[in-house]
């Protein structure tokens, strides 16, 4: 039987209480869930019966489900006795939370009181759309893996020099042309989102508590854009599809009025799709683009976000260019400092954090993974552990900290089973580094918590990496 704390990612306060046991009955005739109006849904998460007036009890007991205002938006309090189970949250996201505890915790459930909340606001994994596409229902699929580790963003990459993933009305090419046949990392993932797919996805992805992050990279990775419209190349000639893994070789024209009328339609019909706060305008490896070009295209595209009612995040080489208020720089590289990150973070720009050497999915465990690339080092689950976010860059301190990112890259994906090998159980790591209290954080207790998840995720069908560095039950 599992004990009160042994859940991923770690709770902030757990207080035991022995000999408090309370059994879970499925089914109607079993346990019942007591749950006001607007956690109804919340409570069907648990598999279980509910009612939405007044409490609902059996013979075997109860299961409450309230809310507490004076409790932050995604905390939740877990009481268990032998009688009952109360899980009172801040809003319907803490209840929410509070319910994958619970479903960790399995049916016999020991009884004591955690009091949890996160370390961090901004939890988020994400998804490489653009080198292979995966269908709205496997997109579906990884969100519910991932909410059981309380991630709340699903960054969505959605373009790149290989492929466009994402209908945009006015430019039916990008998706006929670079998001069809023959697209993806050596043309093996073609596919794109119609609008219709796109917004069933976010709705889908909101009913869990998780906000979708769309990404349109630019002004480089844009090849795909300019296979589609060669107008938006620099001389209006025909560019060669590209379907290698190569970087930082495609620019998107600074000095072109051509180019702004793409990017702030293609910005307005993402904005328009997604409810969430956030924009992710992309601006890494524009190793193509001269610096002033740079600046230029930056100065006309950060501001667009925000006059659309969104916040405007970028990989963090935007820090170099004069950043709007509010704007969110993500950190990605492997280099123990950035200056230009810890200038924006004293500017008070907030800082989302995805070291690729300690958060980076799509890197090789060890030199015999057969999926994965390898340019930041081998990753293996320890190393996705133990480490701080706030200790990561000189400059860049827990104030100024957004949150954390796992980032998937699929060159070398082909099938959902990859997507879940080079996962799992590496987004557990990363999940508890974002949510745990830092001094609650413990290599040895990990190991322990995720062995136990072997045994369940065998029984899923999910694809797991057996690392040795866990004693698999």
């Amino acid at each position: 039987m599992r004990q009160l704390g042994d859940v991923i990612p770690r709770p902030a306060s757990v207080r035991p209480v022995p000999d408090a046991t309370f059994t879970i009955i499925p089914g109607l005739s079993g346990t019942a869930v007591s749950a006001p109006p607007g956690l109804s849904a919340v409570a069907a998460h648990l598999g279980l019966s509910f009612s939405d007036d007044g409490l609902s009890l059996s013979d075997d007991g109860a299961i409450r489900l309230a809310l507490d205002p004076a409790l932050a938006s995604e905390a939740y309090r877990l009481e268990i006795t032998a009688e009952s189970v109360t899980l009172t949250g801040g809003s319907a996201q803490g209840v929410f939370w509070g319910v994958q505890t619970l479903r960790q915790l399995g049916t016999e459930l020991p009884g004591g009181i955690i009091e949890d909340r996160p370390r961090y606001a901004y939890r988020s994994a994400m998804l490489d759309l653009a080198r292979h596409f995966f269908t709205p229902d496997e997109v579906k699929a990884h969100i519910d893996l991932l909410v059981q580790f309380k991630i709340n963003h699903l960054h969505l990459h959605l373009t790149d020099d290989q492929g466009w993933r994402l209908e945009i009305p006015g430019w039916p090419r990008l998706t006929e042309i670079s998001g069809g046949a023959g697209t993806g990392v050596d043309g093996a993932g073609p596919g794109h989102l119609t609008l219709a797919e796109y917004a069933d996805l976010v709705a889908y992805a909101a009913e869990r508590f998780v906000t979708i992050v769309p990404e349109i990279d630019m002004p480089g990775h844009v090849n795909a854009v300019q296979v589609a419209y060669p107008e938006l190349t620099a001389d209006g000639a025909p560019v060669a599809p590209r379907t290698d893994a190569e970087v930082g070789y495609s620019s998107l024209v600074a000095a072109k009025e051509e180019t702004y009328a793409f990017v702030e339609t293609v910005l307005k019909t993402v904005a328009d799709l997604t409810p969430g706060p956030w924009l992710h305008i992309g601006g890494d490896e524009c190793h193509s683009t001269p610096a002033a070009d740079y600046q230029a295209f930056l100065a006309r595209v950060l501001p667009i976000p925000g006059a659309l009612g969104k916040t405007v995040i970028g990989w963090h080489e935007i820090a170099a260019a004069d950043l709007p208020k509010g704007a969110v720089v993500q950190y990605w590289r492997t280099e123990p400092a950035d200056d230009a990150v810890a200038r924006a973070a004293a500017d008070g720009r907030k800082v989302i954090v995805s070291p690729a050497d300690r958060t980076y999915l799509d890197m090789k465990y060890d030199a015999d993974t057969t999926l994965g690339l390898d340019w930041a080092g081998h990753v293996g689950v320890r190393r996705s552990y133990e480490w701080d976010p706030a200790d990561r860059l000189p400059g860049v301190g827990e104030e100024s900290i957004l949150g954390v990112e796992a980032p998937l890259w699929s060159e070398t994906l082909r099938s959902v089973a990859d997507v879940r090998y080079l996962t799992f159980p590496r987004l557990p790591a990363v999940a508890e580094v974002a949510w745990s209290p830092r001094d609650s954080r413990d290599w040895e207790s990990f190991r322990e918590r995720l062995a136990a998840f072997g045994p369940v995720w065998t029984a899923a069908g999910v694809n797991f990496y057996r690392s040795p560095e866990i004693d698999w039950h």
